[in-house]
Formats: structure tokens, C-alpha cells, sequence
């Protein structure tokens, strides 16, 4: 074959592939199986069964209906497929792929590790630091967090989203004076899944040597909005609200599974990719188990709960809370953020705190609670226009975006990849 030939080869198997890619998407998945004869009934069967009363409109058979309705949609495209990362319609992909993936439906265990594609991050470190070079010449340290701010603030997707979630956060409502939470987390959500990691990593994980820094990274999620309230609820009961949403129980799932902690590991990650568990941390983030920083002079990280009152739940509690406060893996991936290298470290793994560790015991002691106004100040030293104007639209990142693809373009993509995988074929047999 000439070098024509293996070009138009090379191209072929790219467009084969965009193909395959495309299919795995789960609401295209989902449209294909409604429009099959055979898959829809067996799809609307496996939908009452996962249902809370879908047992008993089946009936006496429900056990046996609803096995065979797995057993069928096991080949359909519906198995395997994904969902993406805050795409559009996130909720409405996953709530298809939590319909096949059940923890346990019948005693049939199709538990994946999460729905999401796998997405790799390279983060441009250098780059961002000659972002703000020039503005550092004749110091004599370096402040992360202050160069992270910095380097959002010249990147106008960065700092559109972040201005945004920053005046929704320390806005009061009209009727009681507080913040509007759900508004918050709305606009947290939406930062840390348009905006790139490079950007987003560095003002949530930036290296920390004093309580000033510490403090300024601790409220980066503006806590008092989207974090904190007045009495610490119950843990299970935060854990049971978020496996009822399929966005939560999604990013829940990615987390446990990217953090998981390993003792035969020389990183402390059984995945062994501190990057991706990250990235799965700042995924819960505006979500009824949303993580923080417990206080300003430690790196200690737990979601805003206590298993105080959980009675005979209290280990399944714990061990829940110990993902955060006991895991070996998360705290290797938080400490080692930001170093020159991508190697794991082969160091004994360090001594782990308490499990029992109090967010408001110990933040109490470092970090007086703070109003809204003088949270607004704070923040104004990070970013210098809390108010923009219509001035200010939304650019391309100068690093490349997070940002994905609405799910209701897959049919299309796939036409389209269709169409050029035919002409790639009909360009092969005329020849050049």
C-alpha cells in the first residue's frame, strides 16, 4: 500500500473510532434502546424495578421480570455507555445509566465505578507561573494561592465563572438576610466543571506555609454560603440525600474510587493517580457532601457533617467520614500537589490524623467566624471586580477547556463521523 493508502488507512480507523465513541454516550445509548422494539419494553421494565414501588406493579414475577430485563439489556447498547462531566442534560444521561447500574437489583451486582469518561488533565504549571513572573521579580517568596488568583483573573473564563460564584455566594435574599445556597452551589458547580484544572486546582490546592495563606485557600468556596451552617447534620443522613441525586451519587462514586486508598501502594492510591482523585474531590464540591478545609492550620479536608448522633450506623458513618479524614490517598494527592514531577512518591506514607477530627473545634481556635462583609473584603483581594458588566463575555480559555459537549448533539457526531468514514472509503478506492 502507497503512503496515499496508508494516510486515508490512518483515517479511517480515526472516524471508526469517533463512531464507537460517539455510540457510548448513554443518552444516545437511551435513543437507540427507546426506538428498538425489543430493548424499550425491557428498558421500561428495568425502570420499575429500581423504582420504590415498581415491585409491586409487576407483581409476583417481579424478581424473574426483572432479572431477564437486565439479562436482555447486558447486550444492548445501553451497557457500557457514559455520561460526561458537567455536559448538558448531565442529569438526565445519568439517571439512564444508574437505571442499568444498580448496587445491587436482585442480588444482581452491576456496579461500575462511576459513569463518567475518563478524562486526562495535563496540568501547564509552568505556563502559569509566567503568567505572573513579571509581577514577582524582586520577591523573595512565593505565594501560590496569590499567583493562582492572579493567573484566574487573566483568563476571562476563569474569572467570569469565579466572579460569578463568588457574588452569588455573598449575596443575601430579601426575605432572611442569608445567602441563596442552592443558588451558590449552582455557580460553584459550574466553575469547577467549565474551567480548567490547571486553573482551578491551583486556588483550591495551593501549598500552604502560614494561617494567612491558609485561611485565603480555606475560602475559596466562600464556606459560610456553601459550606457551613449552624449545627453540623448527621452524616448518613447528608450521604442518603446525595445517593437520592444522580449528580451526587455520581461524583460520589468517582470519588471513592479515584481516592481509594491503598497500603500496598507506594502513592497511598490503589489507582495510583493523584491528578484524577483531585479531580474527583472538586467534583462534590456544591453538592450536599461538599469538602473543605476544616480550619487554617492544617491541610485536613472533611465535607460539613458529624457521626455524633448516628447510633447502630455509627461505623458505617465513620467509615464514610474516614474517606476524607482517613484517607491516606487524599491527603498524599493534596500534599504533593504541584510538585515539578508526575512520579508518585516512594516515601513511607505519613502518620494519619484522627478520624474524629472537628472542622468547627479546630477552625474555632485559628479562624473567627466571619460575616458576610468581611468575607466581601477578603475577596476583594482576590478578585478586583466582584460586578462586571455586559463588557465582559465569555472568551476561550488560553488553555484548553474543560468545557464538554451537550449530549443532544451525539446523533449528529455520529452522522457526521459516518459520513466521513464513507468518504474516507470511496477517496481509498479512487486513489489520489
Amino acid at each position: 500500500m502507497d503512503l496515499w493508502g496508508v494516510y486515508l488507512s490512518h483515517l479511517i480507523t480515526l472516524a471508526m473510532l469517533e463512531v464507537m465513541l460517539a455510540s457510548r454516550d448513554c443518552m444516545m445509548a437511551g435513543d437507540l434502546c427507546s426506538s428498538d422494539e425489543t430493548c424499550s419494553p425491557r428498558l421500561r421494565t428495568l425502570r420499575q424495578c429500581v423504582a420504590g414501588n415498581g415491585n409491586m406493579k409487576l407483581g409476583p414475577s417481579a424478581k424473574s421480570q426483572c432479572a431477564n430485563a437486565v439479562s436482555a439489556l447486558m447486550s444492548s447498547p445501553l451497557h457500557g455507555c457514559q455520561c460526561k462531566r458537567g455536559m448538558k442534560k448531565e442529569k438526565n444521561c445519568l439517571s439512564i445509566y444508574w437505571s442499568l447500574h444498580q448496587a445491587f437489583i436482585h442480588g444482581l451486582n452491576l456496579v461500575e465505578p462511576y459513569p463518567y469518561e475518563t478524562v486526562q488533565r495535563d496540568y501547564d504549571y509552568v505556563r502559569l507561573a509566567s503568567i505572573t513572573a513579571d509581577l514577582d521579580i524582586g520577591m523573595t517568596t512565593v505565594n501560590r494561592c496569590l499567583d493562582a488568583a492572579k493567573a484566574c483573573n487573566v483568563d476571562d473564563l476563569c474569572q467570569k465563572l469565579r466572579t460569578e460564584y463568588v457574588s452569588a455566594c455573598i449575596k443575601p435574599t430579601a426575605k432572611s438576610g442569608l445567602c441563596n445556597r442552592p443558588k451558590c452551589n449552582k455557580a460553584l458547580r459550574r466553575f469547577f466543571d467549565r474551567v480548567p484544572a490547571d486553573y482551578t486546582h491551583e486556588l483550591l490546592f495551593c501549598p500552604c506555609t502560614d494561617t494567612a495563606c491558609a485561611e485565603r485557600r480555606r475560602q475559596t468556596i466562600v464556606p459560610s454560603c456553601s459550606y457551613e451552617s449552624l449545627e453540623k447534620p448527621n452524616c448518613i443522613t447528608q450521604m442518603r440525600i446525595c445517593k437520592a441525586d444522580y449528580v451526587c451519587r455520581s461524583r460520589l462514586a468517582q470519588f471513592q474510587y479515584d481516592c481509594e486508598a491503598s497500603e500496598t501502594s507506594a502513592s497511598g492510591c490503589k489507582q495510583g493517580n493523584y491528578a484524577a482523585c483531585l479531580l474527583a474531590y472538586t467534583g462534590l464540591i456544591g453538592s450536599t457532601i461538599t469538602p473543605n478545609y476544616v480550619d487554617n492550620s492544617t491541610s485536613s479536608v472533611a465535607p460539613w457533617c458529624s457521626c455524633s448522633a448516628s447510633g447502630s450506623q455509627r461505623q458505617d458513618c465513620d467509615h464514610f467520614l474516614g474517606t476524607f479524614t482517613n484517607n491516606v490517598c487524599l491527603r498524599n494527592s493534596l500534599t504533593t500537589f504541584g510538585s515539578e514531577s508526575d512520579q508518585q512518591p516512594t516515601l513511607s506514607v505519613p502518620s494519619v490524623p484522627s478520624a474524629g477530627h472537628s472542622s468547627s473545634e479546630n477552625r474555632s481556635a485559628t479562624s473567627p467566624p466571619q460575616t458576610i462583609e468581611t468575607e466581601r473584603s477578603f475577596l476583594d483581594q482576590i478578585i478586583p471586580t466582584q460586578v462586571m458588566g455586559n463588557e465582559l463575555l465569555v472568551g476561550q480559555s488560553t488553555l484548553p477547556s474543560s468545557s464538554l459537549p451537550n449530549s443532544a448533539s451525539s446523533p449528529i457526531l455520529i452522522l457526521q463521523a459516518a459520513f466521513n468514514l464513507l468518504l474516507l472509503l470511496h477517496l481509498l478506492n479512487t486513489g489520489p
